[in-house]
Formats: C-alpha cells, structure tokens, sequence
C-alpha cells in the first residue's frame, strides 16, 4: 500500500492534467450509504422499489411519497479526507476537475471549484415551472405541505438531480468527456462503474495511468495501472502527506 501510494504521488506531481471521476463510495466516509454495498441504499427493505421511487413518473404523480423518501434519507454531512485532498490539489495546481456521481454537493464545500455533477445536486431546488434555483434550505415546506413550491409561480419544486427516465445533461457530460480525454493522470474512485452513462466516460481516457479506487472489483480492474482497495479518504490522507 504504501508503495502504491508513493507511486501515485508521484504520478500526480509529475502529471500535466489529473482528473478525478467519483461515486458513492466517495462520500461512505462522511456518513453517506453507498448505493451497491453491502448497507447500500439498494439493499435496504423498501416497500417501493428505490429506482421507481428515483423515477420522474413517480415524482410526477407522487411528490408528496417522493419528499417521504427524501426526508428519511437526507442529512446534511460534512466534507471528509478525500474531499478536502482533491480541493487542495485543485488548489495548488495539481488536479484539473472532478467529475462525480453524487449529488451531495461535498466536493464544492470542501473548496472544490472545477466539478462537473454528472446527476446534479440534491442541496438544490429547481423549478419545473419557471426554472428558478434556489437552495434547499430556503425551500418553504411544513408539516402541513411537506412539498415545497415554488415562491415565484407557485409549481412543486424538486431536487436539481437526474432522476431515473431523464437525460443527463449534455454539457456536463460534453465537459466530462473532455477533461477525461485531455488527462494523463485518471483516478477513478469509490464507483462500482455499473450505472450508465456516467460509467462509459472513462472509455474516452488515453493517458499515461489509470487508477482505480474501490472495495470491490470493476469492469474496468483489467485496464487499470493501479488497484487500490483501502478506503478513499485513507488513501488520499497518505498521498497528501507524501507530495506536500
């Protein structure tokens, strides 16, 4: 382990671009279930299916179950290692952008400022009716209306996220690809590289050294320079202790 991780430090001191692509596995350490290990969201007993629940036609007929959902899964959490690495590596010129699946918006509290959200953030609200954007914690809900409205026109506002039966958007995922192509360094961590389309980006990577951060093993495990199965902010803290 800790040859591995003298080795990506160097890689990433001695890398024009790094990029860095993320999902759920990322944040576990901050307090987030991830959402195909073994205490993820999608083995939790659930009378609806999580990915009906996470659908747009469920939202649609059903925000007042959908907002149910969210307040039970939703906490606000705090940045951890692995976060605050990469805004300091952002920060001192050493990592080009980061590119995650996760909605909790933990990169860019941490000072993050290059990251592209692939299915958006769940600490906005958007407006359906108007498109006003306006953060969570703003939003006018009670117990007497558990669905926040829109304080503009009225309509039903909803997460900023991609849910199931939407398109990512195009120009997240345009910038994606492109950061991804121009890397010569690709971390990719804490994702099982299952959930399509946001798992294909790493195809369009033609680098020096792809490294793959992950419990378990990946489709991508053959192609890899460099498999490292320890926790991600646990390894970010010894790759940070050896390039500063």
């Amino acid at each position: 382990m800790n040859d591995d991780v003298s080795t990506l430090a160097d890689w990433i001191a001695d890398s024009p671009s790094t990029v860095f692509f993320g999902g759920a596995g990322v944040s576990t350490e901050s307090g987030i279930p991830d959402f195909r290990g073994a205490n993820g969201f999608y083995f939790q007993e659930r009378e609806i299916p999580l990915e009906t629940v996470l659908s747009i036609d469920f939202f649609s007929r059903h925000p007042e179950a959908y907002w149910q959902w969210f307040d039970e899964v939703y906490r606000p959490v705090e940045p951890n290692g692995a976060h605050r690495a990469l805004a300091s590596l952002e920060a001192a010129g050493r990592l080009d952008a980061v590119i995650t699946q996760n909605i909790d918006g933990l990169h860019q509290r941490a000072g993050s400022r290059a990251v592209w959200e692939l299915h958006g953030n769940w600490e906005r609200l958007v407006c359906p009716g108007c498109g006003a954007v306006q953060p969570l914690g703003e939003s006018l809900r009670s117990s007497t209306d558990p669905v926040p409205s829109c304080p503009s026109c009225g309509s039903h506002l909803r997460p900023d996220i991609v849910m199931y039966g939407e398109a990512l958007d195009q120009g997240v995922i345009e910038a994606a690809v492109t950061a991804i192509s121009r890397a010569s360094v690709l971390i990719v961590a804490g994702t099982s590289l299952v959930v399509y389309p946001a798992a294909g980006l790493i195809d369009y990577f033609s680098g020096d050294h792809l490294v793959l951060m992950n419990a378990t093993p990946t489709s991508a495990d053959a192609h890899a320079d460099m498999i490292i199965r320890e926790p991600v902010a646990h390894t970010f803290d010894q790759v940070m202790a050896d390039l500063f």
